[in-house]
């Protein structure tokens, strides 16, 4: 007898990871189009997206299991959600902040220069080396922060979404064994 597998909340994870990264990108080179500050409450709107994302990727791995899901394996699938768009994103990150609009890591550079002496507590010697580290490695770190914070997102809103789209199946009704 053939036994059947469980659909992978990877493959899930990963799908709805390529569309994230997709509208993100999209996103993104609409601000510049329409030439928003990078300050602009526009960037919100791609956490904004992450958070359906990885809840239509939650509901979707449900929908395979039969409509049903425990609340680790709905949580799996939000953490692997939010590492897959993180590592994705930080590419993305990366490549646009290094080669392809290095003027906007440039702007972003001369608004936090302005901020550090506004501030007056650094000395010009110390906010003209500040800015040459961050001149050499701003996108590195950029890039390796925007995986550390969409896996922490990934957790929590995983962890909501778990809670809010669990469904196990009671022992009065079982999944339909032909779609396990």
């Amino acid at each position: 007898m053939e036994q059947a597998t469980a659909p992978s909340s990877a493959k899930v994870a990963i799908k709805w990871s390529l569309i994230y990264v997709l509208v993100a990108i999209v996103i993104t080179y609409g601000s510049e189009i329409a030439k928003l500050s990078i300050n602009s409450p526009v960037k919100y709107v791609t956490y904004v997206a992450l958070i359906i994302f990885l809840l239509l990727a939650q509901k979707e791995h449900r929908d395979k299991l039969g409509g049903y899901i425990k609340f680790g394996e709905a949580f799996v699938t939000g953490l692997l959600y939010g590492i897959f768009a993180g590592i994705l994103t930080a590419i993305f990150v990366y490549i646009y902040l290094a080669v392809l609009s290095p003027e906007v890591f440039a702007q972003a550079l001369d608004q936090q220069r302005q901020t550090m002496v506004d501030g007056g507590k650094l000395s010009g010697d110390q906010i003209d080396q500040a800015m040459d580290i961050a001149k050499k490695y701003g996108a590195i770190f950029g890039a390796v922060g925007t995986v550390f914070i969409y896996s922490i997102l990934g957790v929590i809103v995983g962890l909501i979404g778990a809670a809010i789209l669990k469904k196990e199946p009671s022992i009065y009704n079982t999944p339909d064994s032909s779609t396990v």
